[in-house]
């Protein structure tokens, strides 16, 4: 059974976190064999202020 996180800055609409979901699930089961029912995908939205990058807060760059 594949699990799937993304991790992304937030700010994605929900058609666009659904697209996303629709589609890691059908590129895991299609390169795994695991069947699409068993594909677990988790979506973690990041605020801006709680990602760095290069030594700086993502809203500082």
């Amino acid at each position: 059974m594949p699990y799937v996180t993304v991790k992304m800055l937030e700010g994605r609409t929900e058609d666009q976190k659904r697209a996303l979901v629709e589609k890691v699930s059908a590129v895991v089961s299609e390169t795994t064999g695991a069947p699409i029912e068993n594909v677990t995908v988790f979506i973690e939205d990041m605020k801006k202020t709680d990602y760095g990058v290069k030594g700086k807060l993502f809203t500082d760059i």
